[in-house]
């Protein structure tokens, strides 16, 4: 018997990284699985991994930023599963630079799909929640929403991620729906080796350099987050609500 026998969860930017081992210990954990994702050719190599191990997953093509979308990829889920148990807002971009660089497009973007992407899967989601008075919403925030140089537009929009998750378990809270956060720490996906680029360095010694600063001494993986969530998720987690869990390998300040 799986944590997660019999209920439905929705995980956004599913496709890969982060996303895709949230999904994968779901599953793995009895759960049927939704993805969402912007980039369908991805979307679907993510989901094949998973359905060729025998596990049940629905594909979702949606912009998380497009209200209509949202709206019509959870009312999807929910025809296809009977309900939505589990809201995993994951999906992230990158637009990095410093504050006199950035342009307004660099703001917005990341705005748009962090904050605006994680509101109206959560708006979509949590009538279907408060129908069954049961939920677990879990938004990955991240470690740079206390600063982090070249990051301003993305540590604003992880920041107040983390004021949404404190927000949502207020009110939801009466519905059997509890909110949490998950900020990840340093992490091997592909988001790291775009950010590798942007300052010129080769992966492989962006990761020894930043390992250096980790008091565990390895770099996170997707897998740590996914165990984090996992445990947000879980049954026995009923009475914690409101919470960010730092998962970085340590103190971070």
């Amino acid at each position: 018997m799986g944590r997660f026998d019999g209920r439905v969860a929705v995980v956004t930017g599913g496709s890969r990284g982060i996303g895709l081992g949230i999904a994968t210990t779901f599953a793995e954990e009895g759960a049927k699985v939704a993805l969402f994702d912007i980039n369908e050719e991805a979307l679907e190599e993510g989901a094949k991994g998973l359905r060729d191990k025998g596990y049940e997953v629905s594909t979702h093509v949606t912009n998380v930023a497009d209200t209509d979308q949202v709206e019509e990829a959870m009312k999807a889920v929910v025809d296809k599963f009977g309900k939505v148990d589990i809201l995993v807002n994951n999906a992230g971009v990158i637009r990095d630079n410093l504050l006199f660089k950035m342009t307004d497009e660099d703001w917005q973007t990341v705005m748009d799909v962090h904050l605006k992407g994680s509101f109206n899967c959560t708006r979509a989601a949590q009538k279907y929640m408060v129908e069954n008075n049961y939920g677990r919403i879990v938004n990955i925030s991240s470690s740079s929403a206390l600063g982090n140089r070249g990051q301003v537009n993305y540590a604003a929009a992880k920041a107040g991620l983390q004021g949404f998750t404190k927000t949502l378990a207020l009110e939801l809270g009466r519905f059997g729906i509890t909110a949490n956060s998950v900020a990840p720490g340093f992490i091997e996906t592909d988001m790291t080796k775009a950010t590798a680029e942007r300052v010129g360095v080769p992966f492989d010694k962006f990761v020894e350099g930043t390992i250096a600063r980790i008091p565990v001494g390895r770099s996170g993986k997707p897998a740590d987050i996914a165990n984090a969530v996992a445990f947000f998720c879980d049954e026995a987690a009923g009475f914690v609500s409101g919470q960010v869990m730092y998962v970085a390998g340590g103190p971070l300040n």
